[in-house]
Protein backbone atom coordinates (compact mmCIF):
# COMPACT_ATOMS: atom_id res chain seq x y z
CA UNK A 1 0.00 0.00 0.00
CA UNK A 2 1.56 3.45 -0.42
CA UNK A 3 1.78 6.04 1.89
CA UNK A 4 0.17 8.96 1.75
CA UNK A 5 1.92 12.32 3.31
CA UNK A 6 -1.29 13.52 4.97
CA UNK A 7 -4.38 12.06 5.94
CA UNK A 8 -6.83 14.36 7.09
CA UNK A 9 -10.58 13.52 8.86
CA UNK A 10 -13.84 14.94 9.60
CA UNK A 11 -15.57 17.76 8.09
CA UNK A 12 -16.96 18.17 4.24
CA UNK A 13 -19.65 19.76 2.50
CA UNK A 14 -20.56 22.91 0.34
CA UNK A 15 -19.79 26.11 0.72
CA UNK A 16 -21.81 28.89 -0.48
CA UNK A 17 -19.64 32.45 -0.74
CA UNK A 18 -22.42 35.46 -1.31
CA UNK A 19 -20.84 37.36 -4.26
CA UNK A 20 -21.90 40.92 -2.74
CA UNK A 21 -19.81 42.29 0.26
CA UNK A 22 -20.98 44.09 3.17
CA UNK A 23 -24.86 42.63 3.09
CA UNK A 24 -26.38 40.25 5.09
CA UNK A 25 -27.92 37.47 3.78
CA UNK A 26 -31.25 38.55 3.40
CA UNK A 27 -29.40 40.90 0.97
CA UNK A 28 -27.29 38.50 -1.07
CA UNK A 29 -28.18 38.25 -4.75
CA UNK A 30 -25.80 35.52 -5.77
CA UNK A 31 -23.68 32.87 -4.22
CA UNK A 32 -20.41 30.70 -5.89
CA UNK A 33 -20.42 27.18 -4.66
CA UNK A 34 -17.11 25.20 -3.32
CA UNK A 35 -15.82 22.46 -1.85
CA UNK A 36 -16.23 23.38 2.01
CA UNK A 37 -15.00 21.83 5.66
CA UNK A 38 -12.05 22.36 7.10
CA UNK A 39 -10.08 19.39 7.19
CA UNK A 40 -11.43 19.11 3.77
CA UNK A 41 -10.02 22.33 2.68
CA UNK A 42 -6.13 21.79 4.38
CA UNK A 43 -5.90 18.32 2.14
CA UNK A 44 -6.35 20.45 -0.40
CA UNK A 45 -3.96 23.14 0.55
CA UNK A 46 -1.32 20.04 1.37
CA UNK A 47 -2.33 18.46 -2.41
CA UNK A 48 -1.78 22.28 -4.32
CA UNK A 49 1.54 22.48 -2.57
CA UNK A 50 2.33 19.13 -4.29
CA UNK A 51 1.80 16.42 -1.19
CA UNK A 52 -0.38 13.36 -1.44
CA UNK A 53 -3.26 13.99 0.38
CA UNK A 54 -6.54 11.88 1.06
CA UNK A 55 -9.68 12.60 3.60
CA UNK A 56 -11.51 10.36 5.44
CA UNK A 57 -15.24 11.75 5.76
CA UNK A 58 -18.84 10.96 4.40
CA UNK A 59 -21.02 12.93 1.98
CA UNK A 60 -24.74 12.30 1.84
CA UNK A 61 -26.64 10.29 -0.92
CA UNK A 62 -28.03 13.55 -2.93
CA UNK A 63 -26.85 15.26 -5.81
CA UNK A 64 -24.03 17.22 -3.51
CA UNK A 65 -22.39 14.21 -3.13
CA UNK A 66 -20.76 13.32 -6.47
CA UNK A 67 -20.15 17.02 -6.60
CA UNK A 68 -17.61 17.09 -3.37
CA UNK A 69 -15.72 14.02 -4.44
CA UNK A 70 -15.66 15.86 -8.44
CA UNK A 71 -13.91 18.54 -6.26
CA UNK A 72 -11.54 16.57 -4.27
CA UNK A 73 -10.24 14.92 -7.11
CA UNK A 74 -10.02 18.62 -9.31
CA UNK A 75 -7.69 19.58 -6.27
CA UNK A 76 -5.69 16.01 -6.40
CA UNK A 77 -7.22 14.98 -3.07
CA UNK A 78 -7.80 10.98 -2.59
CA UNK A 79 -11.61 10.37 -2.50
CA UNK A 80 -11.04 6.55 -1.68
CA UNK A 81 -12.22 7.12 2.08
CA UNK A 82 -15.00 8.93 1.59
CA UNK A 83 -17.90 7.12 1.93
CA UNK A 84 -21.73 8.02 1.72
CA UNK A 85 -24.45 8.32 4.05
CA UNK A 86 -27.75 7.01 2.42
CA UNK A 87 -29.88 9.27 5.38
CA UNK A 88 -28.44 12.58 6.13
CA UNK A 89 -28.34 15.77 3.18
CA UNK A 90 -24.16 16.78 2.36
CA UNK A 91 -23.55 19.58 4.52
CA UNK A 92 -24.39 23.78 3.32
CA UNK A 93 -22.69 26.35 5.15
CA UNK A 94 -23.60 29.79 3.64
CA UNK A 95 -21.56 33.31 4.80
CA UNK A 96 -21.47 36.79 4.66
CA UNK A 97 -18.88 39.15 3.79
CA UNK A 98 -17.96 41.78 5.96
CA UNK A 99 -13.92 42.35 5.78
CA UNK A 100 -11.83 43.08 7.50
CA UNK A 101 -12.67 40.38 10.38
CA UNK A 102 -16.37 39.83 10.44
CA UNK A 103 -17.52 37.07 8.63
CA UNK A 104 -20.22 34.80 10.27
CA UNK A 105 -21.35 31.41 9.23
CA UNK A 106 -24.81 29.71 8.74
CA UNK A 107 -24.72 25.90 8.82
CA UNK A 108 -27.12 23.35 7.65
CA UNK A 109 -26.18 20.38 9.29
CA UNK A 110 -28.99 19.14 10.80
CA UNK A 111 -30.16 16.64 12.33
CA UNK A 112 -26.75 15.72 11.88
CA UNK A 113 -24.13 15.50 9.22
CA UNK A 114 -22.66 12.80 7.27
CA UNK A 115 -19.00 13.33 8.42
CA UNK A 116 -20.24 12.94 12.28
CA UNK A 117 -21.37 9.23 11.61
CA UNK A 118 -17.84 7.72 10.93
CA UNK A 119 -17.37 4.90 12.81
CA UNK A 120 -14.09 2.82 13.28
CA UNK A 121 -15.10 1.10 10.76
CA UNK A 122 -14.60 3.17 8.43
CA UNK A 123 -10.78 3.92 9.35
CA UNK A 124 -8.03 2.14 7.19
CA UNK A 125 -5.72 1.69 10.03
CA UNK A 126 -3.18 0.47 8.20
CA UNK A 127 -3.14 3.67 6.40
CA UNK A 128 -3.49 5.79 9.45
CA UNK A 129 -0.63 4.28 10.93
CA UNK A 130 1.68 5.14 7.87
CA UNK A 131 0.30 8.55 6.68
CA UNK A 132 3.32 11.11 7.57
CA UNK A 133 0.79 13.51 9.01
CA UNK A 134 -2.65 13.06 10.62
CA UNK A 135 -4.62 15.73 10.91
CA UNK A 136 -7.84 15.83 13.18
CA UNK A 137 -10.29 18.32 14.20
CA UNK A 138 -12.01 19.61 17.43
CA UNK A 139 -15.52 19.04 15.47
CA UNK A 140 -14.91 15.83 15.08
CA UNK A 141 -14.80 15.40 18.78
CA UNK A 142 -18.23 17.23 18.97
CA UNK A 143 -21.19 14.14 18.39
CA UNK A 144 -20.42 10.11 18.68
CA UNK A 145 -19.89 8.09 16.85
CA UNK A 146 -17.29 10.77 14.89
CA UNK A 147 -15.87 10.71 18.47
CA UNK A 148 -14.59 7.54 19.10
CA UNK A 149 -13.41 7.44 15.48
CA UNK A 150 -11.58 10.29 15.77
CA UNK A 151 -10.24 9.19 19.35
CA UNK A 152 -9.47 5.55 17.70
CA UNK A 153 -7.09 7.28 14.59
CA UNK A 154 -5.52 9.61 16.99
CA UNK A 155 -4.80 6.43 19.71
CA UNK A 156 -3.49 3.98 16.94
CA UNK A 157 -0.86 6.89 15.76
CA UNK A 158 0.66 7.08 19.10
CA UNK A 159 0.03 3.41 19.85
CA UNK A 160 1.91 2.48 16.98
CA UNK A 161 4.90 5.13 17.03
CA UNK A 162 5.57 7.45 19.37
CA UNK A 163 7.38 9.73 16.91
CA UNK A 164 4.09 10.26 14.71
CA UNK A 165 3.94 13.50 13.35
CA UNK A 166 -0.34 14.12 14.52
CA UNK A 167 -1.80 17.05 14.15
CA UNK A 168 -4.98 18.25 16.42
CA UNK A 169 -6.60 21.13 15.09
CA UNK A 170 -8.88 22.84 17.90
CA UNK A 171 -11.49 24.10 15.19
CA UNK A 172 -13.46 24.86 17.77
CA UNK A 173 -16.97 25.28 16.66
CA UNK A 174 -19.66 26.60 19.39
CA UNK A 175 -22.81 25.79 17.63
CA UNK A 176 -21.54 22.15 17.36
CA UNK A 177 -21.71 21.54 21.08
CA UNK A 178 -24.73 21.57 23.20
CA UNK A 179 -22.43 21.69 26.55
CA UNK A 180 -19.15 23.95 26.50
CA UNK A 181 -17.61 21.55 29.24
CA UNK A 182 -17.63 18.58 27.02
CA UNK A 183 -15.85 20.52 24.14
CA UNK A 184 -13.09 21.01 26.85
CA UNK A 185 -13.43 17.40 28.36
CA UNK A 186 -12.83 15.91 24.56
CA UNK A 187 -10.31 18.49 23.06
CA UNK A 188 -7.68 17.12 26.38
CA UNK A 189 -8.51 14.21 26.03
CA UNK A 190 -7.51 14.30 22.08
CA UNK A 191 -4.45 16.20 22.96
CA UNK A 192 -2.97 13.55 24.97
CA UNK A 193 -2.44 11.50 21.65
CA UNK A 194 -1.37 14.84 19.27
CA UNK A 195 2.40 15.55 18.34
CA UNK A 196 1.10 19.49 17.32
CA UNK A 197 -1.98 21.32 18.99
CA UNK A 198 -3.00 24.48 16.48
CA UNK A 199 -5.65 26.90 17.50
CA UNK A 200 -6.77 30.60 17.91
CA UNK A 201 -7.29 32.47 21.28
CA UNK A 202 -10.86 31.48 21.58
CA UNK A 203 -10.00 27.80 20.59
CA UNK A 204 -7.37 27.57 22.97
CA UNK A 205 -9.18 29.06 26.02
CA UNK A 206 -11.81 26.31 25.70
CA UNK A 207 -9.34 23.06 25.82
CA UNK A 208 -7.00 24.99 28.44
CA UNK A 209 -9.23 27.54 30.25
CA UNK A 210 -7.24 30.94 29.27
CA UNK A 211 -6.37 33.03 25.97
CA UNK A 212 -3.19 34.18 27.28
CA UNK A 213 -1.10 32.65 24.52
CA UNK A 214 2.08 32.31 26.23
CA UNK A 215 -0.07 30.59 29.40
CA UNK A 216 -2.26 28.71 26.60
CA UNK A 217 1.15 26.75 25.07
CA UNK A 218 2.41 26.01 28.64
CA UNK A 219 -0.96 24.56 28.72
CA UNK A 220 -0.93 22.56 25.86
CA UNK A 221 2.39 21.38 26.32
CA UNK A 222 1.66 20.16 29.92
CA UNK A 223 -1.36 17.78 28.07
CA UNK A 224 2.07 16.19 26.00
CA UNK A 225 2.12 17.72 22.63
CA UNK A 226 5.94 18.37 21.83
CA UNK A 227 4.50 21.86 19.88
CA UNK A 228 1.78 24.38 20.49
CA UNK A 229 0.63 27.13 17.92
CA UNK A 230 -1.58 29.52 19.14
CA UNK A 231 -2.70 31.72 16.43
CA UNK A 232 -3.08 35.60 17.16
CA UNK A 233 -4.85 37.23 14.18
CA UNK A 234 -3.20 40.15 13.42
CA UNK A 235 -0.93 39.98 16.03
CA UNK A 236 0.68 37.33 14.64
CA UNK A 237 1.47 33.44 15.62
CA UNK A 238 3.17 32.14 18.84
CA UNK A 239 4.90 29.12 18.06
CA UNK A 240 6.16 27.18 21.52
CA UNK A 241 8.15 23.80 22.33
CA UNK A 242 9.73 22.77 25.64
CA UNK A 243 13.03 24.15 24.74
CA UNK A 244 12.27 27.36 22.85
CA UNK A 245 9.23 29.75 21.67
CA UNK A 246 8.94 32.40 18.50
CA UNK A 247 6.79 35.33 17.69
CA UNK A 248 5.73 34.90 14.08
CA UNK A 249 4.29 38.41 12.57
CA UNK A 250 1.97 38.66 10.80
CA UNK A 251 2.05 38.18 6.77
CA UNK A 252 0.45 41.47 5.48
CA UNK A 253 -2.56 41.51 3.13
CA UNK A 254 -5.63 42.69 2.18
CA UNK A 255 -8.31 40.85 3.57
CA UNK A 256 -11.56 40.09 1.09
CA UNK A 257 -12.32 36.74 3.05
CA UNK A 258 -10.86 35.31 6.21
CA UNK A 259 -12.86 32.37 5.76
CA UNK A 260 -10.23 30.12 4.32
CA UNK A 261 -7.15 31.75 5.87
CA UNK A 262 -6.85 28.66 8.70
CA UNK A 263 -7.12 25.82 6.53
CA UNK A 264 -4.35 27.35 4.24
CA UNK A 265 -2.26 27.80 7.18
CA UNK A 266 -2.66 24.16 8.04
CA UNK A 267 -2.20 22.83 4.29
CA UNK A 268 1.05 25.08 4.39
CA UNK A 269 2.21 24.22 8.11
CA UNK A 270 1.91 20.11 6.93
CA UNK A 271 4.01 21.06 3.60
CA UNK A 272 6.99 22.40 5.62
CA UNK A 273 6.81 19.83 8.15
CA UNK A 274 6.94 17.61 5.44
CA UNK A 275 9.74 18.99 3.87
CA UNK A 276 11.83 18.74 7.15
CA UNK A 277 11.92 22.79 7.92
CA UNK A 278 12.51 24.02 11.92
CA UNK A 279 8.92 24.85 13.33
CA UNK A 280 9.54 28.59 12.99
CA UNK A 281 9.81 28.41 9.47
CA UNK A 282 7.39 26.42 8.92
CA UNK A 283 4.72 28.44 10.87
CA UNK A 284 5.93 31.86 8.45
CA UNK A 285 5.48 29.43 5.46
CA UNK A 286 1.95 28.76 7.25
CA UNK A 287 1.33 32.32 7.89
CA UNK A 288 1.95 33.53 4.13
CA UNK A 289 -0.05 31.03 2.88
CA UNK A 290 -3.38 31.97 5.39
CA UNK A 291 -2.74 35.48 4.50
CA UNK A 292 -2.06 34.84 0.56
CA UNK A 293 -5.89 33.15 0.82
CA UNK A 294 -7.44 35.56 3.02
CA UNK A 295 -6.76 38.60 0.07
CA UNK A 296 -9.48 36.12 -1.71
CA UNK A 297 -12.99 34.90 -2.09
CA UNK A 298 -13.08 31.07 -1.52
CA UNK A 299 -11.00 28.65 0.46
CA UNK A 300 -10.50 25.70 -1.84
CA UNK A 301 -10.32 27.39 -4.77
CA UNK A 302 -7.89 29.84 -3.37
CA UNK A 303 -5.14 27.56 -1.92
CA UNK A 304 -1.53 28.62 -3.46
CA UNK A 305 0.32 26.15 -5.61
CA UNK A 306 4.10 25.72 -4.47
CA UNK A 307 4.95 28.79 -6.91
CA UNK A 308 2.75 30.89 -6.39
CA UNK A 309 2.98 30.75 -2.44
CA UNK A 310 7.05 31.51 -2.71
CA UNK A 311 6.34 33.96 -4.52
CA UNK A 312 3.82 35.52 -2.22
CA UNK A 313 5.90 34.77 1.27
CA UNK A 314 8.75 37.07 -0.35
CA UNK A 315 10.64 38.24 2.72
CA UNK A 316 9.19 36.03 5.25
CA UNK A 317 11.22 33.40 3.80
CA UNK A 318 15.06 33.01 2.56
CA UNK A 319 14.66 31.99 -1.00
CA UNK A 320 16.89 29.37 -1.07
CA UNK A 321 15.70 27.80 1.80
CA UNK A 322 11.73 28.63 0.65
CA UNK A 323 12.70 26.71 -2.58
CA UNK A 324 13.90 23.29 -0.73
CA UNK A 325 10.72 23.18 1.24
CA UNK A 326 9.17 22.89 -2.05
CA UNK A 327 10.54 20.13 -3.33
Amino acid sequence: MSTFDLIALGRIGVDLYPQQSGVGLAEVETFAKSLGGSPSNVAVACARLGDRAAIVTKVGDDPFGPYVRRALWGFGVDDRFVGTDPRLRTPITFCELHPPDHFPLLFYREPSAPDLQLTEADLDLEAIRAARIVWTTGTGLSQEPSRSTTLTALRERREGSADALTIHDLDHRPMFWADPAEATRWAREALQYATVAVGNREEVEVAVGTRDPQAAADALLELGVRVAIVKRGPEGTLVATREQRWEIPPTPTEVVCGLGAGDAFGGALCHALLAGWEIDRCVRLASAAGAYVAGRLACADAMPDRDALLAFAGPALDGDAAREAAR
